[in-house]
This record gives structure tokens, sequence and C-alpha cells, in this order.
């Protein structure tokens, strides 16, 4: 018989599965079976990858179309990927916070979320009880990822108070922002999700570093996805133009070539590996994780604390949301970024 868990002992799941590519309501029902999953080893939060609904937009890099101006395959495509996006609020948002309030766990979803005319690569936090959920966006879409996404504002920089602490994040190239990852340890989290397209060995550097400078355990999220699951994923889309599946056809390679190779992780405020990572398989990783080590290493390093010199450095937060136009009224505040 196993021994039970201590109080300080946290079970958490890693998704690398891929989704149904560009098909948001089939991504949604997988979602909801892998969180029903997670929960049902035991995983009291579950982290799937960047923009995992519906899919990271691999074509950015792997077509050699992808930038060509005023293009009608670009064009067609994107349509297809606005169209397949997710907005808060919407049904598709409750979808979620249903599955997480049945499954009594913690989601963390990367999404596409569409906000006006534009879309963001936003991480949503949504709770076990399913109410007062998060959101952060990406605040700087890197290199082509600009052709699709907006910017955020710092007002999305925040944490999901949890009974096992604060629940934060990054995405992706985030983690090379030192004044984004300040103003993340500032907020004291116990947990951080890192999430990524895969976490190539580039990414792993960033997550492990996170991990011993913030003193707090790193979630590292990567997708398995081949060039077949991104055909197929587009295929089941009713409705479409010949024109939009142009650059996804010309995305080089077999059908079984792996697109993106997961490598996701779970790492210890010492840097090191408590689960993986693992690559080129899909599958949900499991962690145990044991809280008190943030304590031990708090000994050492405590970068808002006795590692700190406020009397050097000081950084501060501009947390307001960021809007073109305002209106004394205060009416069409909620279309802001």
């Amino acid at each position: 018989m196993n021994d039970p868990p201590t109080p300080d002992l946290l079970r958490v799941a890693v998704v690398q599965h891929a989704p149904v590519f560009l098909n948001l309501e089939q991504s949604l029902d997988r979602a909801c079976v892998l969180i029903e999953q997670a929960a049902d080893q035991g995983a009291r939060i579950v982290v799937f990858p960047e923009t995992w609904l519906p899919g990271y937009p691999v074509w950015l890099d792997l077509s050699p179309q992808a930038a060509l101006w005023d293009h009608p395959p670009a064009k067609a495509l994107y349509r297809v990927l606005v169209e397949n996006s997710l907005s808060v609020p919407s049904k598709h948002l409750d979808k979620l916070i249903a599955a997480a309030r049945k499954s009594d766990i913690y989601v963390v979803m990367g999404v596409h979320e569409r906000l006006g005319g534009s879309l963001y690569n936003t991480t949503l936090y949504i709770p076990r009880h399913g109410q007062a959920f998060q959101l952060h966006r990406k605040l700087i879409p890197t290199y082509t990822e600009r052709m699709v996404w907006a910017r955020g504002d710092g007002s999305t920089l925040n944490v999901l108070d949890t009974e096992y602490g604060n629940l934060g994040g990054l995405i992706c190239w985030e983690h090379w922002m030192p004044l984004a990852r300040a103003a993340m340890h500032a907020q004291r989290e116990t947990i951080h999700v890192a999430q990524w397209p895969a976490v190539k060995d580039l990414h792993q550097l960033a997550s492990r570093h996170y991990a011993f400078e913030g003193q707090c355990f790193v979630i590292a999220a990567g997708c398995v996805l081949n060039r077949e699951d991104v055909i197929e994923g587009f295929n089941s889309l009713s409705q479409l133009t010949n024109a939009a599946g142009e650059l996804l056809d010309m995305i080089p390679g077999q059908d079984e070539d792996l697109l993106l190779r997961g490598g996701s992780a779970v790492i210890a405020p010492d840097a090191n590996y408590v689960a993986g990572p693992v690559f080129d398989r899909a599958c949900i990783l499991y962690a145990e994780i044991d809280l008190g080590r943030i304590t031990e290493g708090h000994l050492v390093i405590d970068t808002q604390g006795h590692y700190s010199r406020p009397d050097v450095f000081h950084l501060q937060v501009d947390d307001r949301p960021q809007m073109t136009v305002t209106f004394a009224s205060g009416r069409g505040r909620e279309s802001g970024t």
C-alpha cells in the first residue's frame, strides 16, 4: 500500500499531446478528456503548451511563402486561425471552466485569444472551482509571430492565488526579458508555468535558470506535433478554401516528421529535473513536487529579500491596461488590451 502524500507534496501534470490542429471545437473536446485523465491520476494542476488551442502556428517558420505581402493563402489561413480562436468570455471558455470544476483541478491553457480585430498569445489560469480566472497576454511576439499576434501589456503580469501558493507564468521568449522575470519574481510564485511551442535545449536552459533565480518550481510545457497532425487537423474543418491550406501543404517533409518535439519537464528550485524532459512522444508527464524545497533554497538566494539591493536597483511596472482611445464616461474599456 502506498504511503499517503505529505502536506507539502503536490502532483502536477503536463500535457504533451497535439491538439486537433486549427480546430477549436475538437481541440476543446480533446482538452476536456486530457484534463479528466490528469485529474484521475491525482494531478492537482494540469498545464498545456503555448497556444495549444487550437495549435501553435508552425507555418510561420516552416512555410516558405508565409511572409509574402498580400498573399492570398496567408490571408485565408489567418482567417481560419481567427475563426478558431477563443474569445473571453465565450462558450469555449465556459467549457474549460466547467472541465476544471468537474475534475476539481487547476487548468493552465495556452490559447489564441480573439480580442477586437487582433489575436493575442494568451495563457489562461483557471481555478479548480471554476471562478475568478486569470489571463496573461504575451508582451512581445517573437520574430515571425508578429505577423499574427498583437502585444500584451503590464495589466496581465499577474499570478493566481492558490492553496499551493502563487501560480504564474511567462510565455516562450518572455523568459529572456530580465525585467519581466523580475516582475514575476516580485509576486513570489510557488509554481511557474513556462509555455513553449516545444522545449528545445535553449528553452530548457531558460526554464532551469528561472527555477533557480525565482526559487520556484517550473513546469515547462511543450507540444509534440508532426506534419500529419497539421494536415489532418486542418482537413477536419469544413467549408475551407483551397488557398487556406496552401501554406500548410508547403511545409517540407514527410507526414511522420516531427515539427515540434515536446521536451516537457518539471524543474525544482535548485534547477534539477523532477521529471523529464520527454522528447518525441505524446504523453501526459506527471511529477510529485515537494513545496518545502522552496524554503530550503531561500537559505542561499531570495532575489526579493536577502539577495536583493533595492537601494541600488528599482523596477516600476506599469500594470494599467494600455488603450489607444479612452472616453470620459468609461465606455469601451472592456475592449482594451
